[in-house]
């Protein structure tokens, strides 16, 4: 009796590690490998058309100049904006205004839609 629970003792840890190394090959052969069925492979990814990258907000703030560029700047002063625009700017400079676009947030440059006074 005391050898038989001495052998489990060992072999029953041994036999998880086992069972688990193996789920474990398993798991990893399937994500590494493509299928083979050209049926079972998933379709390429579309970008999402609501997105945050591509929805058009509305920015409000002063347009002031930065250097030779017209920038918008929010109300507290603390977030400055790059706009694509300089034509639509330019009649609205050292004005509080609302932007309409999409913001590109890797440069910080603003895709101007259009342009009004603040209310």
């Amino acid at each position: 009796m005391k050898t038989l629970r001495k052998a489990l003792l060992y072999a029953l840890p041994v036999a998880v590690m086992v069972v688990g190394l193996g789920l474990l090959s398993l798991t990893v052969a399937q994500t590494a490998t493509p299928p083979s069925d050209p049926t079972l492979q998933q379709p390429a990814q579309q970008p999402d058309s609501t997105g945050s990258a591509s929805e058009s907000k509305i920015f409000t703030g002063k347009i002031v100049k930065a250097g030779d560029k017209l920038v918008l700047t929010d109300a507290e002063g603390t977030m400055t904006y790059q706009l694509d625009d300089q034509k639509k700017a330019k009649s609205f400079l050292n004005k509080n205004v609302k932007v309409t676009g999409t913001l590109d947030s890797s440069s910080g440059t603003i895709r101007v839609n259009g342009i009004e006074p603040a209310a």
